[in-house]
């Protein structure tokens, strides 16, 4: 009997965040092979998403595949999808189009504020915190570290310049969104057509990962 094709799946995380933030997404391994990618580093600050996105589309080994992108993930995967043939693009906690940007995002854009983001002290305190805070602290930086544990300069800046001067380009890709209605980076008002979860945050990768998953499946099918 022929074996069946596996489905090709690839996450990418969001601005920051480690891989691990798909750890309780599990698809049938009968049916669906999953490939969890983690952040390349930018050549610099000002390296454009299409050159990012065509080197971080190198880890993509196989055809025609399915893109799960969370938040600035999304975004990337939609930049990919331009490069490369795919079946599908999952967004969640994500943006399909500049115009989604809140007010509060427009305005840091308009006002460069993103060239003042004190990365240096924020890894200062972080450090600081972890040797003498409380056991609650420390035990919620922990959590902090394993799924935002990248917080280079170059990288953050990078990604929060890349974010904000995001010019998104249309491409005929089937895209499904996942948008939680509590989501308060990337708020439900300003986005299009979507499946809403209810009471998801910006987060609910992690606290949503079961329904979320009950998505992915229906959809995948």
């Amino acid at each position: 009997m022929k074996q069946k094709k596996l489905t090709h799946v690839y996450f990418i995380s969001g601005m920051s965040a480690s891989s691990k933030i798909f750890e309780r997404i599990h698809l049938p391994a009968e049916q669906y092979k999953t490939h969890f990618l983690e952040w390349i580093m930018p050549y610099s600050r000002n390296e454009s998403m299409t050159k990012y996105a065509k080197r971080f589309a190198e880890q993509i080994t196989e055809e025609n595949p399915v893109l799960v992108g969370v938040s600035f993930g999304g975004m990337l995967a939609q930049e990919i999808a331009r490069i490369i043939h795919c079946d599908k693009i999952i967004l969640i906690s994500s943006l399909k189009t500049p115009k989604e940007f809140s007010l509060f995002f427009k305005m840091t854009k308009a006002l460069k504020l993103y060239r003042f983001l004190p990365i240096n002290t924020i890894n200062f305190t972080e450090r600081l915190l972890m040797k003498n805070g409380t056991k609650k602290i420390k035990r919620t930086l922990s959590i902090y570290r394993k799924y935002l544990p990248l917080r280079s300069k170059r990288y953050l800046l990078w990604a929060t310049r890349s974010f904000l001067h995001w010019k998104a380009q249309k491409n005929t890709v089937t895209v499904l969104r996942l948008h939680g209605n509590k989501d308060k980076i990337i708020p439900i008002n300003k986005i299009g057509k979507c499946e809403l979860i209810e009471n998801g945050t910006h987060v609910m990768i992690l606290t949503k990962s079961s329904i979320i998953q009950q998505h992915l499946l229906r959809y995948l099918s």
